[in-house]
């Protein structure tokens, strides 16, 4: 069989049997093909042909283009995924990736916005929400979101109106392996959320600049008030998502990642500016202040407590750096 057919089959798998969300898939289907694309270069195209030889010979060459660590190790996983499904689905007793062997990704500290910096960014957007209209309010209220409850990305976007409870102040999430869970937020948060959702959301559903009564937002469920606008009630009504853009559509990872770069973007630092940080931040304030890794691993929707305990060697290195200043014989 065509080792791009097998490919397309093993994708459905992951998609309907696994329940692999939709971003882990098109990870693997990047890896995949790339691989497919190797072995056509090399008269391979069926997966029959796909050996040991030949995928050691594809991680070299990734090698020698200068990919990362991390990378070729992704790449290695997912072969080794691919391989382990075809020998099964094909009643194969030979894995040809059963052996294959890939550098460890090496492990670097994420990147940690201090207590100082997070109040002045959150200032600055609540002066930017102060009059500032419909996409400042929603600003505020996601990046508030975001460092309050430590969600990802894909997470927050994925919000819908009865996800919301603003009387408990928690959200009801779908994370990895479409796993729900309920993680809390705070008042700020809460106030951000309001806001947004009386002030602005409506505004940005309709495509109007008519603001929505005061009142529309009761505690627990989200309600909405009606709109005058343009856009009819009824297709109005339809938009379930939290977070909206300026076309009235529910707001894509894309936008977080610009306003949250944009952000970050004078704030001092190495390592990725995107919505992730936040994430990171989030979690590294919360062990400083003193809460249980195992709390912090259920909020952030770990599987593997190994996974958290990264943000213990985050604290520990702050902690190293404050003594390397402070301590007269460090």
């Amino acid at each position: 069989m065509l080792l791009s057919d097998d490919i397309d089959q093993f994708l459905v798998y992951l998609s309907a049997e696994r329940g692999y969300s939709a971003h882990t898939v098109r990870a693997y289907r990047t890896d995949l093909f790339q691989l497919a694309g190797f072995a056509a270069g090399r008269g391979a195209t069926a997966s029959a042909d796909v050996d040991l030889e030949l995928l050691r010979e594809w991680l070299w060459a990734a090698t020698q283009a200068g990919l990362a660590r991390a990378t070729l190790a992704r790449r290695s996983a997912s072969a080794r995924s691919f391989t382990a499904w075809l020998a099964q689905s094909h009643d194969d007793s030979i894995d040809p990736a059963a052996r294959l062997r890939s550098p460890k990704p090496g492990r670097t500290l994420p990147r940690v916005i201090t207590h100082t910096k997070m109040t002045d960014l959150l200032d600055l957007l609540a002066a930017r929400a102060d009059g500032g209209g419909a996409p400042a309010l929603r600003d505020l209220a996601i990046v508030e979101l975001l460092y309050a409850s430590a969600l990802r990305v894909s997470e927050l976007v994925g919000l819908d109106l009865a996800d919301v409870d603003l009387d408990r102040l928690t959200v009801r999430v779908t994370g990895k392996g479409a796993k729900e869970r309920v993680v809390p937020f705070g008042v700020p948060a809460q106030r951000a959320l309001v806001d947004y959702l009386r002030e602005a959301r409506q505004t940005l559903a309709a495509g109007t600049a008519v603001p929505v009564p005061t009142g529309a937002v009761q505690a627990g469920a989200v309600q909405v008030a009606p709109t005058t606008a343009a856009r009819s009630n009824a297709a109005v009504s339809k938009v379930t998502a939290v977070f909206l853009g300026k076309q009235g559509r529910r707001l894509g990872v894309r936008g977080v990642y610009r306003l949250v770069a944009a952000l970050l973007e004078t704030v001092p630092g190495t390592g990725p500016a995107g919505p992730h940080a936040l994430r990171h931040t989030a979690a590294t304030h919360l062990l400083d202040g003193g809460a249980d890794l195992r709390a912090v691993q259920e909020l952030l929707g770990h599987v593997s407590l190994g996974t958290t305990q990264i943000y213990t060697h985050v604290s520990a290195e702050r902690l190293k750096a404050s003594y390397g200043l402070a301590h007269p014989r460090a």
